[in-house]
């Protein structure tokens, strides 16, 4: 049985190795593109709202991995970035009759602002205490957006209008669905460009032994910051398109399961590896809809194959290897 994964494992690693450079990447990524810009003119209404969501998850998962795969800070409530994205371009749009467009900023501040706020005086934790604080953040955001009238408390908010982009209105699940690809594209480049910059190389060091970065001259509270203020514009960015996309928007939406599965598509695909991360939120969302003929079975036998999956590569489908 050893002997059968270590094979596997190291076929996949050689698989894997071969789109290891930055310019068969980049081939790889624009091939994905040009392949995902044409799928809505061959697939159905549902098939596309599933891929729709597929890429939501996507940036949702690349701006958790800045908090948990570039800076190491186990993170249990990134659903909280989420919905105070949704609730502020909600609010806005509805409550105060804001333009779509010009309520991103001032959502994209509260982010940052709950980010600072939860982060400023936790980040000094350390990795359980860490992700005991964060879950209660999650929480209470949660039963702060059931409980407030201005939230819609547990009915949420409705009637989110559609946004328009020079006179042209974004409603169809096919408008969505290319706007989601974008925002994806989009996230995968910031990535990148922040797993190479000074700022990523930071994050590395924390990740890796957080005394030694102090040691060399790195504040390491300010850094894990900057991760978590940054991962949480990722999660606004998300919230926000997903409640324009229903229309709707209530606290069930931002429960700490949702938190669970962003989760789970950053440690499946690879800690700090953007492919693989992009490779687990497709294989949380789509999994269970490519085994949706087997009933009430699909969900046990999902779990075996996020079993098996564990077991044969622990480090993720697409590991990290930057050393």
């Amino acid at each position: 049985m050893s002997t059968a994964t270590g094979r596997t494992a190291g076929l996949v690693d050689r698989l894997y190795a071969t789109f290891d450079s930055p310019r068969r990447q980049m081939l790889l990524m624009v091939a994905i593109v040009v392949v995902m810009a044409v799928l809505p003119l061959v697939m159905g209404r549902y098939a596309t709202t599933i891929m729709t969501n597929a890429l939501l998850y996507v940036v949702l998962a690349l701006g958790l991995n800045i908090v948990v795969g570039y800076a190491g800070l186990l993170d249990l409530g990134y659903a909280a970035f989420f919905a105070v994205g949704a609730y502020s371009i909600g609010i806005l749009t509805v409550q105060f009759d804001w333009n779509f467009w010009l309520a991103i900023p001032p959502a994209l501040v509260a982010a940052c602002l709950a980010g600072v706020i939860i982060g400023g005086p936790t980040l000094r934790l350390r990795s359980d205490y860490l992700a005991i604080v964060t879950l209660g953040f999650g929480e209470i955001v949660r039963f702060s957006a059931r409980n407030l009238e201005i939230t819609g408390r547990a009915s949420g908010l409705s009637n989110i209008p559609e946004p328009s982009f020079f006179g042209y209105v974004i409603n169809s699940y096919v408008d969505f669905y290319y706007v989601f690809l974008l925002l994806a594209v989009m996230a995968v480049i910031a990535s990148h460009r922040l797993y190479h910059s000074r700022l990523g190389r930071a994050w590395l060091y924390v990740r890796h032994d957080e005394d030694a970065a102090e040691a060399m001259g790195i504040n390491r509270v300010r850094v894990k910051l900057a991760a978590y203020v940054t991962g949480s514009v990722f999660g606004a960015i998300g919230g926000i398109f997903f409640s324009v996309n229903l229309g709707a928007i209530s606290p069930e939406s931002f429960s700490f399961e949702q938190s669970v599965l962003i989760l789970m598509a950053v440690i499946l695909g690879g800690m700090g590896k953007i492919p693989g991360v992009i490779l687990g939120a497709f294989i949380i969302i789509l999994g269970p809809e490519l085994l949706r003929e087997l009933g009430e079975l699909r969900l046990l036998l999902f779990a075996v194959v996020m079993l098996l999956i564990m077991l044969l590569r622990p480090s993720g489908i697409w590991p990290e290897r930057r050393h």
